[in-house]
């Protein structure tokens, strides 16, 4: 039994279904359709997997997941493209960290290629820098048509997709475990799984265990660009490595527009993709968790800044001025919004790499924030191969 019906659980679904043909497995989620939260909600990057610890999950998922998701939307006739993508220094503080980027590129076998000013305004006229590297295995794609496909295919051999079913007890036993769901059906397996996303946390919990880690929704807020044609493809910063978020970005998607964006502040619901959105139980929970509070006092500045620009138009664009020189505020229109489902630890650690634990009949993927939609499919292999020891 798989909770959750975004990419990752579909993608561990079909995963299972692959590895023992004949398995009954089903998949629980709580909306009404598949891929409603993270999966369905981001920019539809592919990444490259430069940005990752070599041999981290990260980077060891995500450079193998960009292949292999590439190969599936040709496959499977979805839309996609290998665009590419710049990441620009704009000032001099950024070079030691993007030359660090091409090396840490180069450990994780990533084509990278070093770029100069005038380079820069080649593949993007209206993109300034001081230099940027140029990453070729970039890509983009419709996660939610992905996420649609690995649906079709699980049921095509013999599992079930279940939407509207939400989990609310988990009865762990010797033989199993029983799940009861808001409809009242009560389901047996002998194995579960919690690919729950923004609720991973609170089905560990149902499930008699303590993932050691709270999620702190953060939302991403979005614009997009009036003018598309002002950008060619994906141009990001440089991150700074302190933190999970990779700044403000264009990035052309899938159906030509191009987002820009996002920013990532805290947000006041699990699925609060507004700020007028606030579930009291919900951020009470958030407040509770020690590691919130730790988190808070040691990025303030970080996140001052980030709500300065989820309130102030003039900043975001300030921000965006970075890349885009010539963008103005009435360049921007305002795009929907996305939550970033951030595992952090009880000392205030902003889990950095995907956390997956077991326990008796259970496997939880506990972080599987971007770029888990890239990796979804060897995250599906590693998931499935762990449940299949448990039997």
């Amino acid at each position: 039994m798989v909770v959750g019906g975004g990419i990752v659980g579909l993608a561990t679904a079909h995963a299972l279904l692959r590895a023992a043909p004949g398995t009954r497995v089903t998949v629980l989620e709580k909306e009404a359709t598949t891929a409603a939260h993270q999966t369905g909600r981001n920019s539809g990057v592919i990444h490259s997997g430069i940005y990752y610890r070599p041999g981290s999950l990260k980077a060891r998922f995500a450079v193998r997941g960009a292949a292999e998701m590439v190969g599936f939307c040709a496959e499977n006739d979805l839309p996609h493209r290998v665009t590419g993508k710049l990441i620009v220094a704009t000032s001099r503080d950024e070079l030691p960290r993007l030359h660090a980027l091409v090396q840490r590129g180069r450990e994780n076998g990533i084509p990278v290629r070093e770029l100069g000013p005038a380079q820069i305004t080649e593949y993007e006229p209206e993109v300034r820098g001081l230099a940027a590297i140029q990453v070729g295995t970039t890509g983009v794609c419709d996660f939610g048509a992905v996420a649609a496909r690995l649906a079709v295919l699980v049921e095509k051999s013999g599992g079930r997709v279940d939407c509207g079913e939400e989990v609310t007890a988990v009865d762990r036993r010797a033989w199993g475990v029983a799940v009861r769901t808001a409809t009242g059906r009560v389901l047996r397996a002998r194995a579960l799984v919690n690919c729950a996303g923004l609720h991973c946390d609170r089905v560990a919990r149902l499930a008699g265990d303590d993932p050691e880690m709270r999620i702190v929704p953060f939302r991403g807020e979005y614009y997009e660009l009036a003018d598309p044609a002002r950008v060619r493809g994906l141009v990001y910063p440089v991150p700074d490595p302190a933190f999970p978020f990779l700044g403000v970005h264009l990035t052309r998607g899938i159906d030509g527009g191009v987002h820009v964006g996002p920013n990532a502040v805290p947000a006041g619901a699990r699925e609060g993709y507004r700020r007028s959105t606030v579930r009291p139980r919900e951020l009470a929970w958030t407040l509770a968790w020690p590691g919130t509070w730790q988190m808070a006092r040691e990025h303030w500045r970080y996140g001052a800044g980030e709500l300065h620009r989820s309130l102030s138009k003039t900043a975001f664009t300030a921000a965006v001025r970075r890349l885009l020189p010539s963008v103005t505020e009435a360049d921007l229109r305002p795009a929907p919004s996305g939550v970033r489902a951030q595992a952090v630890l009880r000392d205030g650690t902003l889990a950095d790499d995907f956390l997956i634990k077991e326990a008796p009949r259970t496997v939880h993927v506990l972080n599987a924030p971007s770029p888990a939609a890239t990796a979804s499919l060897p995250i599906g292999r590693e998931v499935a191969a762990r449940v299949l020891r448990l039997l």
